[in-house]
């Protein structure tokens, strides 16, 4: 309709309108995932179970990259929510009245610059027909979960101790650490 239109918008402006109810509601046979593989490189102070990160790359594929800027930054910012998923951040629930005990910033930790260091993300350009018409897929949330699972890995690679809970806090890891 704006193509159609030649000098200022009319007063009343211009309105378009169309029903995706039934693309919406039709299942799709094709996954629409993205996907991504995390490699994390850590250090772990045996007397005191500290775990540092040393490195983290993230490499994804998430169909079409509409802004390279903003989906770097949105995978990076995951990334450093997957390292409080994995070494910081946890919640103590209230039993007597149900709430949660942490409530502000310096009882919840989370990762600050000194825990994060220098992440690389990088994608790999995929097209695929059967997305939508722009074929990008949600990238949001695609770094957080994988970092966590690799550090996980990077810490049972290092000193021999399998955790399968989060967070990686030196009083989950002390007691499993040699003497």
């Amino acid at each position: 309709r704006l193509g159609a239109l030649s000098g200022p918008l009319p007063p009343e402006g211009v309105t378009a309108g169309g029903d995706t109810s039934e693309e919406a509601e039709k299942k799709s046979p094709y996954a629409r995932h993205a996907f991504g593989a995390h490699f994390a490189e850590v250090e772990v102070d045996t007397a005191t179970g500290e775990v540092r990160v040393s490195r983290l790359l993230g490499v994804f594929a998430a169909g079409r990259i509409l802004n390279p800027r903003t989906a770097r930054s949105q995978f990076i910012g995951g990334m450093t929510m997957g390292i409080g998923m994995a070494l910081t951040e946890g919640s103590t629930l209230d039993r007597e009245f149900g709430g949660f005990v942490e409530r502000d910033l310096a009882s919840y930790h989370v990762p600050v610059s000194a825990d994060v260091p220098s992440l690389e993300a990088h994608w790999l350009d995929e097209d695929d027909p059967h997305l939508n018409p722009m074929g990008s897929k949600g990238i949001g949330e695609i770094g957080i979960v994988g970092t966590a699972a690799a550090l996980a890995n990077a810490v049972h690679h290092a000193v021999g101790v399998r955790l399968r809970d989060l967070p990686l806090t030196p009083d989950r890891l002390l007691p499993h650490l040699p003497d």
